[in-house]
């Protein structure tokens, strides 16, 4: 697959690189731990089609981390703290226009992204965090991970032979073994990693995981091996508030640390599912309770044809702002104009009401008449427009309303008792396309 552009986006003089693979309801950023280079990425068929996997129900954004691939890289004597690094990701998502995004984090970088998901609730829809990272040192809780004296003999391993050999425990003929080397040689020198990895280890998120508010999914190996134990995804399981923990086996003959070789297929539908369920969250969290108003100019093709266009255009000017005027007295918003009429919002529908009277009142002098409906109910937001069933109901009930009258449901009606606003009964009706029969009121004057 053919590389998708990279760009940068800047913390400070910090350049961090950055890729949009294809736009989907919900942003996906893929922070990839060992080993990282989004332009290279696209050269090997096994992960290029692994992101191609996560892209198809996101808009996937993919970056490389400071110090490593594209993005710029740092002095072995001055690698940046966690802190950094979570500024680093809000920079991205910055730069890309995302306001909220679900967060892929492998290995290492699992940390980096529970930390941001901790700090910046807000900004994080999810996390999946595939074999994850605790604490980079053992502990009693972490017992499966290294001591310092072990990581000092890793790190001279690193020094004596990198990329190592052991990294490599796919089939000895693949073809994407040249490829691999390359990759890693590529994502960051040696020298960088024993520096990044020595900073890391003074760090240890176990106290933030209790904070994380967000819904997250571990995706672990059951089987592990020295570099991903199994345990640390229980670990995470346990301390973020329902987290679900999923074991993806790897097959044999794979790499068993790359999840984007063996075990690619299962990861991304694990991940897709876990999404799926993401994007059904987002969509309940963008609805609200709002009074929904309809008005409209009662037959504004005929009043045109009489007056003339030039006529016309002032008296609809001139609706247009006692409209408006209205809505900002009665601290409604306005949603659009249709044709003839407007849609507005009200957080109150005694205010939606009595709006409505009072443009009614007021555009009387011009020699036009408005129908106006009213409903109070869940509507889905949708940048600046609404939509739903509660914007349906609404509609239909603005479309019987007659001539200089306000029609409102029996939700409108019941809503506002105790405010003085008195109602007419105007019968059980069948609203087009909303299931059913609604019992209508029109307002008294």
């Amino acid at each position: 697959m053919q590389s998708p552009e990279t760009r940068y986006a800047w913390n400070d003089d910090v350049a961090l690189a950055y890729q949009v693979v294809v736009d989907g309801s919900i942003d996906l950023v893929y922070l990839p731990g060992f080993c990282s280079h989004i332009d290279l990425t696209w050269e090997s068929p096994y992960l290029s089609a692994f992101l191609r996997g996560l892209a198809g129900r996101t808009r996937l954004i993919v970056t490389d981390r400071r110090g490593w691939g594209c993005s710029d890289r740092f002095s072995v004597n001055d690698v940046p703290p966690f802190e950094t690094m979570t500024d680093d990701l809000m920079a991205v998502l910055d730069a890309v226009g995302s306001e909220r995004a679900a967060i892929f984090a492998t290995q290492e970088c699992t940390p980096i992204a529970c930390m941001f998901a901790a700090t910046y609730p807000d900004r994080t829809c999810g996390l999946v965090l595939c074999d994850p990272y605790v604490t980079y040192l053992r502990t009693d809780e972490t017992p499966w991970m290294w001591t310092v004296p072990e990581w000092e003999e890793i790190f001279r391993n690193w020094r004596a032979t990198y990329p190592m050999p052991r990294w490599w425990t796919g089939p000895p003929d693949d073809p994407e073994r040249g490829w691999f080397d390359r990759f890693v040689r590529a994502s960051v020198a040696p020298g960088a990693l024993i520096a990044e990895m020595r900073r890391f280890s003074a760090t240890d998120i176990r106290p933030v995981l209790p904070t994380v508010a967000v819904p997250t999914l571990a995706i672990v190996d059951p089987a592990g091996d020295e570099d991903m134990d199994p345990r640390a995804g229980a670990f995470i399981a346990e301390r973020i508030s329902g987290a679900e923990l999923v074991e993806v086996e790897n097959p044999t003959d794979s790499l068993g640390w790359a999840h984007w070789y063996g075990r690619s297929e299962r990861i991304v539908a694990a991940t897709t599912a876990f999404i799926a369920t993401l994007h059904d969250t987002e969509a309940s969290l963008d609805r609200i309770l709002a009074t929904v108003l309809f008005t409209d100019i009662v037959d504004s093709t005929a009043q045109s044809a009489a007056l003339g266009d030039r006529a016309w255009r002032e008296v609809r000017e001139r609706h247009d702002q006692i409209v408006r005027a209205n809505l900002s007295r009665f601290r409604g918003r306005e949603i659009k104009t249709m044709g003839d009429g407007f849609l507005a919002t009200f957080d109150g529908p005694a205010r939606g009401v009595r709006c409505a009277e009072a443009i009614a009142a007021a555009v009387r002098p011009l020699g036009i008449e408005i129908r106006a409906g009213l409903h109070t109910g869940e509507v889905a937001v949708e940048g600046g427009d609404v939509s739903g069933l509660g914007v349906a109901i609404g509609a239909r009930v603005g479309a019987m309303a007659a001539p200089n009258e306000v029609l409102v449901s029996q939700t409108v009606r019941d809503l506002v008792a105790g405010s003085g606003l008195a109602f007419e009964d105007a019968g059980e009706h069948e609203l087009k396309g909303v299931p059913d029969r609604w019992r209508l009121y029109r307002v008294a004057a």
